[in-house]
């Protein structure tokens, strides 16, 4: 059953930092199976140093006054970087996370992103909206939606 939860966005400020490490590492490590533990801290210690220096570039997702995700646009070439999208589980697969990715793709004519592999419902969509794999690792693709490429 699709949740028509309406959510907004709000800037996120310093005091949402320690939620927003939080987001942030749950949404890398969810998909790091068997990562070394160097690596993993070394993730720790990049997200802890990067998200203050990003503060502002951040919104949190708000549903009936509840912080219950993020999202993070940049600049990136001729276009924008959804670098993170980030839902708490109890509000995955409601609709929310594609009403937000539309509401982006139809105010941008070019949008990339970063998804892992494993993280099939969010490629799932992903490919479903129209974004196309234009790289890839061994753990993640990078694609790109174009208004002007169908």
């Amino acid at each position: 059953m699709k949740n028509n939860s309406i959510y907004k966005l709000e800037q996120a400020a310093k005091k949402d930092i320690d939620l927003l490490i939080t987001y942030k590492l749950a949404s890398i490590l969810d998909y790091a199976e068997d990562m070394p533990k160097e690596e993993i801290d070394k993730i720790t210690n990049y997200v802890k140093t990067t998200i203050p220096n990003q503060i502002k570039e951040y919104k949190l997702i708000i549903i009936e006054h509840q912080k219950v995700g993020c999202l993070l646009l940049e600049k990136y070439e001729d276009g924008l970087l959804l670098n993170e999208l980030y839902l708490d589980k109890n509000y995955r697969r409601k609709g929310i996370g594609t009403s937000i990715v539309t509401n982006i793709l139809n105010n941008n004519s070019k949008v990339y992103l970063w998804v892992y592999k494993e993280n099939t419902p969010a490629l799932n969509l992903y490919k479903k909206l129209g974004f196309k794999i234009i790289e890839c690792t061994e753990t993640r693709y990078f694609m790109k939606y174009d208004i002007n490429v169908k």
